[in-house]
This record gives C-alpha cells, structure tokens and sequence, in this order.
C-alpha cells in the first residue's frame, strides 16, 4: 500500500484510494476548501488515484491554483445548465466567456434571445447540478477522436484550435454526458461550488462566484458600465477582424495575412486615441489629463501617442511623471516585511503636487522636480515651466484618478484616462484570456530587456505589484472621462518568442516554476509572428523594443 506524507506524519492508504477521500480527512483544518493536492512536487486533481509513496499537501480555494480551479469549473456547470435549457448546439445555441467584469464572468449566448426568463431558467439548473454533485472525470483521448468529439458537439472553435495542437493526445473533461477542453484543472464534481449567482447583465449573463479573498460569501460586484463597454468595444474589433479565438489569429498568420490585421488594429487604436483628443480639445477648461492604469498597461507609448493627436488638434502637451513627486527614500511608507511601499498614496508628495499644479494654473512659472532614483532623493535641475495658452499636462501616474491627487485642481480643469491592457481574444469559446496573464507577460519581456531582471523575480513580485492594483488604481476607474483599451489582438504571438525562453530558465525546485509551466503551455496555442511588422510607434514595443519613444 502507498505510504502518503502529510505534514510529517506518514500514513498508509489503499491504491487507487482518490485525493478527494484524503482531502476530506484532512478538511475540518482547513478553513477554506480543498481544491486540488501537491503530490511529490507535482499539482493533482483530487479525481486521481494514488498509485505510489510520496509527500503530499493541500491547495485551498484561497491559494491561486486552487481558486482558479474553482472559477473553471464554475464556468463548465455554466455551460452544461445553458446546455440543458436551450438545447444547446441541436439548437444552434452555444455559450461565450466574454470577460471579466468586477467579481463577476460575463458571457454571451449565440442563438436565442436572452431574456429574464430564460435567466432564471439557467439559474435554477445550475442550483439543481450543484445539488446533485455530478462528477466531473477527466480522459485523454488521442487528438483526432477528440476533434471528432467537439465537431459533433457544435464546437468548431475547438476544432480550430486543436489545428495547431503539436501533442498527438488531449485531456478532456466530462460532466453528464457533456464533454469539454479546459486550460487548467478541476473540481471533482459540482457539489465543491457552495456559492453562486447567474443574473441578466445587458445582453448575455453574468456568473459570479465567491472571491479568492472570501470563499465562504457571495460579493456581487457594482455595474461597471466604462468598462464594460470598452471591452465590448475590443471584442467588436476582433469580430471585424475575423478573428475571436486563438485558431483565427493562427489562421491569419499561417495565411500570410498578419500584416495587413496588424495594421488595421494599429489604426483602430489610433482612431481611438485620435477620440480622445478630440474630447479633450473640445472641453476648453482642461489643463490637466490625468493618466492611470495598472502595470504594463502601456502608459508611456500612449501618452506620447495622446500627445502627439493633441498637437494636430493645436494643443501643446507637456509630460509630467507623478514619479517625480515620490517623498524622499528615508521618508517613503514600508510595507509589513519592512520593504518600501512605492505603490500607496503616502509615497507621494501630495501637497506638493497641488502646489505646483496650482501655480500653473494661475500661470504662474514653477521649477519642476526630477526624482533621482539612484540617491532616492528628489531634485530642482531647473526645469521650469509656465502653462500658455494652449499648453496642456500629459500626467502619468499610478494615482492619476484618484481624486486626493489632486484635491485642489478644479473638477472641468482635469481629464480623466484609464488605460489598461483588456484582453478579449479568447483561446476557445470557454477558455478566456486572463488580462492579468496578458500584462505579466509584457512585463517579463520589458522588466528582462530594460532592467535585466528575471522572469523569476518579475513572477515573485506580482502577487504584491496586483495589490497595489487592487487597493490603487481600479477602485477608480469607473471615474475616468474616457477608456483606452491597449491590448493588441496580434501582440502574444509576437511576445511569445520574446517570453519563453526567460520562462524555461526557472527551474523545478523554484517556487516560481509553477507559474512559469502554466505561461508556457499557454504560449504553446499562438504561432509566433516576427516583430519587424509592427509600426515603431506600436504599444507593444514598448515592450518588445524598437519603440520611436523613450519607453
């Protein structure tokens, strides 16, 4: 009999005894659930077997692959109870994870109308899978019979995919007669989901789930309408574009037609930049354009782009980094393991900020300050500036929207941006792009090309890079006057090239690998494409390199 390791004290167990029947033993010390295992340094799905001795330890829904799992196989119980009502692809209906909204995963239903009715009718099949705890199995089938399966099943997204599949074998998962393909792993069956809501959300439903932070409560999300709409914005393009998964845009690069979509999507991210400005010229009090956004949202390339549109419509932009203002080092907030807190608001000098943005105002000439961030001191280098008629501040900054940032500029004085990287290609119909694993990797292409850091060390400053986030910038982007979008439809076939080979230099025994594993077998899907077809003035070289900007 295997002998299993758990927190040091071994214990035999019958082979073929599953992870779930150990899992249960060990839950009431858990306060979150157990969502998958560690076996030997590997990740199990509590549906396997134990088959050998080995060191074992537990995933919660609190740890991220735990959660994840969760999410994934929320989103499956979804389909099969869109399935069960409509009649699903008998009926030439089918179901679209769209994006992220909030808390909540906003998905499409192609083929009938949805109505309140119909939601409720979805809903209660949902409530009723949950109850019946349906297993969830999971079998590898060789690629062709596969193919077969989801052709029968109306996904032909899938079958497009799996095109460009290199393994000659798949991992398909199975509840109730339904089969699917999921990136990454599940539950063992629905009764592991306690918590959810599917409700009505404009034109498709929203499901949502507990949240990482709180699996034991249900928080439905605040309508988040400008962001909402920006992505639905994104997934227009991509439709005009023909291309909404993975297996179009593969298509597209093995059709030789790359370049032509590469330029359609630059000059729609210009039309829309080019919107922006025009707004902003139209409202003739604005001095001030504020620009926020999370991590590797391409601030930089789009406030020089902005500010080039702002000269066509004779405005003259200056460019003000809210860096600039960061308090001396020694006088700089610390986070609890005592490391210095770039991210809050107290980082900065805030006072000092709406002095100076104040004095311009009144048009007064000001000497504007320059952060030294070898000595971590500020500096006067006699910079000065003094605001004409015409002239107007590009600021760039973490706390751009915030409004204790700039409490003291009148409100018609100011305009709001939230530029973040919004991903809205889908690998398959339900299998999304997280935009958070779209800005990881622009950030270890541009941290391993401008600062020489690791992928390692990028990956182990994420988790707290995403608080900064979540406590500092998207708490208020519903308050910005305008959205920009900087996802690139074309760009993860081009950073592919660029990111493998920094994410293969983390070894197994690095806590790290894991997350480098899962980026690489999600690189696998794209083909790659060639940078020397992007434009120079490209967002994404801001961080593949060759940008015309200083980026």
């Amino acid at each position: 009999m295997p002998k299993i390791t758990i927190n040091g004290a071994a214990k035999e167990y019958e082979k073929g005894t599953t992870y779930e029947e150990i899992a249960k033993e060990y839950q009431k010390f858990y306060d979150d659930r157990i969502a998958a295992v560690m076996f030997n340094g590997k990740i199990r799905e509590l549906m396997k077997t134990v088959k050998k001795d080995g060191v074992l330890s537990f995933i919660t829904v609190k740890d991220n692959i735990g959660y994840k799992t969760m999410r994934r196989t929320g989103l499956m119980i979804l389909i099969k109870a869109v399935i069960d009502v409509t009649g699903g692809c008998k009926n030439g209906v089918s179901i679209k994870a769209e994006f992220t909204i909030g808390n909540g995963l906003y998905c499409t239903i192609r083929g009938c109308n949805v109505t309140k009715d119909l939601v409720k009718k979805i809903s209660d099949r949902y409530a009723e899978i949950l109850d019946a705890g349906l297993p969830i199995t999971k079998k590898v089938f060789p690629l062709d019979e596969a193919i077969e399966i989801f052709r029968k099943q109306g996904m032909m997204d899938k079958v497009g995919l799996l095109k460009y599949r290199r393994s000659s074998e798949i991992n398909v998962y199975k509840l109730d007669g339904f089969y699917d393909y999921f990136y990454g792993y599940m539950l063992p069956n629905t009764s592991y989901i306690e918590k959810f809501k599917v409700q009505k959300y404009h034109d498709g439903i929203l499901l949502t789930l507990p949240t990482r932070q709180n699996s034991k409560k249900l928080i439905v999300s605040e309508p988040r309408e400008k962001l909402f709409n920006t992505m639905m914005l994104s997934s227009d393009w991509g439709s005009m574009m023909g291309i909404e998964h993975v297996g179009d845009l593969n298509n597209m690069i093995c059709s030789g037609r790359i370049g032509d979509m590469i330029l359609v999507q630059e000059a729609l991210q210009e039309r829309r930049i080019g919107e922006i400005a025009m707004d902003i010229f139209r409202r003739l009090d604005v001095k001030f354009v504020m620009i926020a956004g999370p991590s590797s949202s391409g601030k930089t390339s789009f406030a020089n782009r902005l500010s080039i549109q702002l000269r066509s419509n004779g405005m003259n932009p200056h460019p003000i980094s809210l860096d600039n203002y960061f308090v001396n080092r020694e006088d700089t907030p610390l986070n609890e393991d005592g490391s210095y807190n770039f991210e809050c608001l107290e980082a900065l000098d805030v006072e000092q900020f709406n002095k100076d943005m104040t004095r311009l105002l009144k048009g007064e000439r000001v000497e504007m300050p320059e952060f030294n961030f070898v000595t971590g001191k500020r500096e006067m280098n006699g910079d000065f500036l003094q605001l004409g008629k015409n002239d107007v501040l590009v600021i760039e900054g973490i706390h751009g929207l915030n409004e204790k940032m700039s409490y003291s500029l009148p409100a018609e004085s100011k305009y709001k941006i939230y530029i973040s990287c919004l991903t809205t290609l889908s690998i398959d119909d339900h299998n999304r792009i997280a935009t958070t694993d779209g800005r990881l990797l622009r950030r270890i292409v541009r941290d391993a090309r401008t600062r020489g850091a690791s992928a390692k060390k990028t990956i182990s400053m994420w988790p707290s890079v995403r608080a900064g986030e979540e406590a500092n910038i998207f708490p208020f982007q519903e308050e910005a006057d305008a959205m920009f979008n900087s996802a690139q439809i074309y760009e993860l076939a081009v950073i592919k090239q660029y990111a493998e080979p920094l994410l293969f230099s983390i070894e197994k025994d690095e806590p790290e690998y894991y997350e480098a594993k899962r980026l690489l077998k999600f690189l696998d899907y794209f083909v790659s494409v060639d940078n020397s077809m992007l434009p120079r003035n490209s967002i994404c070289r801001e961080f593949v390199g060759g940008s015309c900007f200083k980026v």
